[in-house]
């Protein structure tokens, strides 16, 4: 079992890392980490000791004055490595860095600088590192206006608000999972890279970016349609734009009934994506679900009986509840990371139908069990 601990467990991309390290119990163990250990050495030095690998996520990005961004970054290295020399650790230290390194800037400066102190501490001390240059991520959960322009778009558009260009370029980026993936991929290979370059998985101008955040905004938030998704980037995008809505107060959505003398006629959904359709009943007070989705787009629709739907997002404590009703049916979409069920909560039969866009493949299931 391999101990791995997360400095900036609570951040961006140490919380996908932290969440993903828990899906693989039977091979990592995590060492919780708090920010306030980089406060108390006493705390520092025990969560380093009992780490095979750490992770060094922790940083600041943005502030005011570029010098304390500089201070900070530095001084979080620092005392790192006097945990690792006091602890006389022999872990491998996964150090996070950034293609800003080469446009002489402070941050660029404090996280190259920092990266080569770090490789210094293994070379004297017989330590593991790896020195990891990265390029833009986005994903799900970043902070706008400080993680990446993918989060701040994302979040605009969803509160409808009207982002800006200041410069249309070409930006690099990589998903939060493809990067975790690298980062567990480094762990299990245990060999240590002095300096690796973080491969970027897709290339788009600003302005084209924005155009495809757009679009997901007026088929999917307005008008109810999973947009078309050609690459495995539009769909990173896609699912990463659903997690800055305001899901608490967009769902349930009411589906539009078109009654006359024959009977009702409703559309449940209409895709650009294939994927599949089940239709499911289920006795009164029992629960289907339990369990999240890292990648899939999934709709529950309820079109007969009373249905309380329950979404949580993994990490956190807060309960999200939609009651639906068969005689208005309506329906709930599942963003990634939230941990969800349905239970049948009327005295009559439960009729649920089920749209996931992905047919399921047993060796591959993305479903990942927890309460919510």
């Amino acid at each position: 079992m391999i101990k791995i601990g997360v400095t900036g467990q609570s951040g961006f991309v140490g919380s996908h890392l932290y969440n993903t390290i828990a899906l693989f119990a039977n091979e990592f163990e995590s060492v919780p980490f708090d920010k306030d250990f980089f406060t108390d050495e006493s705390k520092l030095n025990a969560f380093v000791a009992q780490c095979d690998v750490i992770v060094h996520l922790a940083a600041m990005n943005r502030n005011q004055d570029p010098q304390v961004i500089y201070d900070t970054n530095i001084l979080l290295v620092q005392k790192l490595i006097k945990s690792l020399e006091v602890s006389q650790s022999k872990a491998h230290v996964i150090f996070s860095s950034s293609t800003q390194e080469n446009n002489n800037n402070l941050y660029g400066n404090s996280k190259k600088e920092g990266r080569e102190l770090m490789q210094s501490w293994a070379e004297k001390s017989g330590g593991k590192f790896t020195g990891m240059v990265i390029p833009n991520v986005f994903g799900p959960f970043g902070q706008p206006n400080y993680n990446s322009v993918v989060a701040t778009f994302c979040y605009q558009l969803a509160n409808h608000q009207t982002p800006s260009i200041d410069v249309d370029a070409n930006i690099k980026l990589i998903y939060v999972g493809e990067l975790v993936e690298f980062i567990l991929s480094e762990i299990r290979n245990n060999k240590g890279n002095t300096q690796l370059q973080v491969a970027h998985s897709s290339e788009i101008k600003v302005s084209e970016l924005l155009k495809l955040l757009q679009n997901f905004k007026h088929e999917y938030q307005d008008k109810g349609n999973i947009p078309t998704l050609q690459t495995n980037f539009e769909l990173n995008l896609f699912n990463t734009y659903r997690c800055y809505m305001d899901i608490k107060n967009h769902f349930p959505v009411k589906f539009v009934q078109h009654i006359d003398n024959r009977g009702m006629f409703m559309e449940i959904i209409r895709l650009g994506v294939g994927g599949q359709v089940s239709l499911s009943t289920t006795a009164p007070n029992i629960t289907r679900g339990n369990h999240f989705h890292t990648r899939k787009i999934e709709r529950f629709a309820v079109i007969k009986g009373k249905a309380l739907i329950q979404l949580r997002r993994i990490g956190t404590n807060e309960v999200l509840d939609f009651y639906l009703d068969g005689d208005n049916p309506s329906y709930v979409d599942m963003p990634i990371w939230y941990t969800h069920n349905i239970k049948n909560i009327g005295e009559d039969v439960l009729y649920t139908n089920f749209w996931i866009n992905e047919c399921y493949d047993p060796k591959d299931g993305d479903t990942y069990f927890e309460n919510v």
